[in-house]
């Protein structure tokens, strides 16, 4: 089974109530070869819900206590990604993936490139909370727009 990131299924869930539809993404939805998840969802935030980017490292840091994520105001909502992060990983193994194919960018979902944690559009490589967590327990997970190019 291939997890991938709701939004790209076309379920409107990104901070700003948006999504990021794949149509090919979203066949495998209908032909039932792929299943969606959302961490942030998992983890309690709401939609729409403030943009937040990990300030002071990457997911990794995150995980190990030496970074943090914080919203666009300066909330801290470094709790909230990690619950989310170990709500996905819960998933992922329930659901026996194979492959998990996350919105690259985002502070939960990119698997590498992030944005740089000062709110002015520039990414840095590094891997956000969720795809740090998977990783680390030997899942698969890559970018749709690698899945798109190895899988297509």
């Amino acid at each position: 089974m291939i997890l991938v990131s709701a939004c790209l299924a076309g379920l409107e869930v990104r901070y700003n109530g948006t999504h990021c539809l794949d149509f090919r993404i979203s066949k495998l939805i209908e032909e039932n070869k792929a299943i969606t998840v959302c961490p942030e969802l998992l983890g309690g935030f709401s939609i729409p819900r403030e943009p937040a980017e990990i300030i002071g490292g990457t997911g990794e840091d995150v995980l190990d206590g030496k970074a943090k994520v914080i919203e666009k105001s300066g909330s801290d909502v470094t709790d909230l990604y990690i619950k989310g992060a170990y709500s996905t990983l819960k998933k992922a193994i329930d659901v026996n993936a194979t492959v998990v194919v996350l919105k690259e960018n985002s502070p939960s979902c990119g698997s590498s490139m992030i944005y740089n944690g000062k709110f002015i559009g520039e990414k840095i490589a590094g891997n956000g909370v969720t795809s740090a967590l998977l990783k680390r327990n030997g899942l698969q997970v890559i970018s749709e727009e690698q899945f798109l190019k190895e899988f297509f």
